[in-house]
């Protein structure tokens, strides 16, 4: 666990999401559907999403269909607005920068405001699934903790360094209505629609009308 700021030592239990990875990402998949992906321009994706209210069959049906979807495009985070629900849940199958794998979902997520210490920024290269085939260079912290609920309402945080922050940081994006080019310059933005424009997606996706 990484250290906390000294103003904010309250204890904090983060999720443990790095156990029986295997057995619980297939579980979820297995009574899932995979859809498919909606891409950049679809109203969706470009718009706030609603909180979770209501923690039921419903919503388990949704995060089983999600790791499905996730698995069928071959990544390792998905928002439920990337398929097209209106809802604030995320899902992850994602590795950090020291290989340990992260498997999990988080509803009406809210990200940590980092102090100015813990803002070290890493500007590797970012995809989304919504923008199929375009990659960029983005500065995201390296570290992050994503609050929320888990699938039965209960208050969960989940921290992740490197890639894994990324991918925190990315997903959380998705429901307040951001895409990852919406961070990018202009010229780096007009380049990632040029690549996702010369690329055929390598899954299924819904075409913008």
């Amino acid at each position: 666990m990484a250290q906390q700021d000294s103003d904010q030592q309250e204890s904090v239990e983060f999720v443990v999401d790095t156990e029986d990875c295997e057995e619980r990402e297939r579980a979820h998949r297995e009574r899932g559907t995979s859809r498919p992906i909606t891409v950049v321009g679809n109203p969706v994706l470009h718009k706030e999403c609603k909180d979770v209210t209501e923690f039921d069959e419903s919503l388990a049906q949704l995060i089983d269909d999600m790791f499905a979807s996730q698995r069928t495009a071959e990544g390792v985070g998905l928002a439920a607005n990337q398929i097209g629900v209106d809802l604030k849940v995320f899902v992850y199958d994602c590795l950090d920068d020291e290989g340990v794998r992260h498997v999990g979902a988080v509803c009406n997520p809210v990200l940590d405001e980092l102090p100015a210490e813990r803002r070290v920024l890493d500007d590797s290269n970012e995809g989304c699934l919504s923008v199929p085939g375009a990659y960029a260079e983005l500065a995201r912290p390296d570290y992050a903790v994503v609050r929320g609920q888990n699938a039965k309402g209960e208050p969960i945080a989940v921290q992740g360094t490197g890639y894994f922050a990324r991918c925190l940081q990315h997903e959380t994006d998705h429901l307040y209505g951001y895409l990852y080019i919406d961070r990018l310059s202009k010229r780096d933005r007009k380049d990632a629609l040029r690549q996702m424009a010369e690329r055929e997606p390598r899954y299924p996706v819904v075409a913008n009308d």
